[in-house]
């Protein structure tokens, strides 16, 4: 069930927020405190399981959220029954833009890993931007920011060799700070490289022999990022 923390203890550090990107993340990095008193309704605090969902494509939609930690998966089924994972929403990035556009979620949203979130309604946002040049340009912004994405998504992991969309892979993942990353199934990682569940697994296990990565737990990877850039 979802913690609602009023705004006010959110903007002041209570209620486990001090750490939230919800403080940080380009939606509000740039608001004051007299901004978040325009929120008229709490923001919520909300704790997902491997395998939860979130919402379903076609869900009308109330509520736009941000990852405080975690990951979650964003899936479209082809008419086959399969699923093709069409982004992976990680900290401090936003799911449920397309509500400032229309009404309902395009994708089905389903946690990989345990997630950390916070919502906040859509209807507060949209108005508060139309009075707030500084939320407005961030929104601006966070769009540009998921189109590049999908265009990174196309040319760096949906094409080319399977090695070389499998380094790209990781190297998304890798926190950036301590080369490491945690995997998820080798079903899902088939489904975001368009290959295999065979190619994924013999290509891992390639890497693993090769040193470009080191098992540290259970899908849990220290990863050579030099090594893995050069893959052509």
């Amino acid at each position: 069930m979802p913690i609602s923390i009023p705004v006010d203890h959110a903007w002041r550090g209570k209620g486990n927020c001090l750490n939230c990107s919800l403080r940080s993340q380009a939606l509000f990095s740039g608001l004051i405190e007299e901004d978040f008193k325009q929120l008229h309704q709490p923001i919520d605090q909300m704790v997902m399981q491997p395998g939860d969902v979130l919402y379903r494509k076609n869900d009308t939609g109330r509520f736009l959220f941000t990852v405080r930690s975690g990951l979650i998966k964003l899936v479209k089924y082809l008419p086959d029954g399969r699923q093709r994972i069409v982004r992976l929403v990680c900290s401090a990035e936003v799911m449920g833009m397309e509500l400032l556009a229309e009404e309902s979620y395009r994708h089905e949203a389903i946690a990989l890993q345990q997630t950390e979130l916070c919502r906040y309604p859509v209807d507060e946002i949209d108005r508060l931007s139309l009075h707030n040049p500084v939320l407005h340009r961030a929104l601006m912004e966070e769009w540009e920011k998921m189109l590049s994405e999908a265009e990174a998504w196309l040319t760096q992991l949906s094409t080319g060799p399977a090695k070389r969309r499998m380094a790209s892979l990781l190297l998304r993942l890798t926190d950036g700070i301590t080369s490491e990353c945690y995997l998820f199934s080798r079903e899902d990682i088939g489904s975001i490289l368009s290959i295999t569940t065979e190619t994924a697994s013999r290509t891992i296990s390639e890497f693993k022999r090769q040193g470009l990565i080191k098992a540290l737990g259970h899908n849990h990877y220290y990863v050579d990022t030099v090594a893995l850039k050069a893959i052509p």
